[in-house]
């Protein structure tokens, strides 16, 4: 049988996130979903940390820019919110990126930008 990372979490993740859809539908900019979900997850006991920032280190050295992650949540998943028309390639490498930089293995994508909400689950 195959093991799903983070199944649980996941579930519960996608399911705050389906509910601030539903509640407010599509249209709005990333920040306001940002802000329901920050709710959400409180009403849900989800940990979470928003605008989370990781060093990024290039052959030994650590640059003064960091990565700014939307949310770490569950402190093992990278979510990322987009409220465009489709998650395209550059949202699904900025969110590699991002679990990269940050030691992780898994990340989400969030898109409200659609009349239904989507997602999609990233393993690196």
């Amino acid at each position: 049988m195959i093991e799903i990372l983070y199944r649980q979490e996941v579930y519960d993740i996608v399911g705050a996130c389906m509910d601030v859809h539903n509640e407010l539908g599509h249209g709005f900019i990333e920040a306001f979903y940002g802000n329901a979900l920050m709710i959400e997850f409180e009403k849900r006991d989800i940990p979470l940390k928003r605008e989370q920032k990781f060093e990024i280190e290039y052959k030994g050295r650590v640059w003064q820019n960091k990565y700014s992650a939307d949310f770490l949540v569950f402190d093992a998943i990278i979510l990322e919110l987009k409220a465009s028309s489709y998650i395209v390639d550059e949202h699904i490498a900025q969110t590699l990126n991002y679990v990269k930089a940050s030691g992780l293995r898994l990340g989400l994508i969030a898109n409200f930008g659609r009349e239904k909400m989507e997602y999609k689950r990233l393993i690196y």
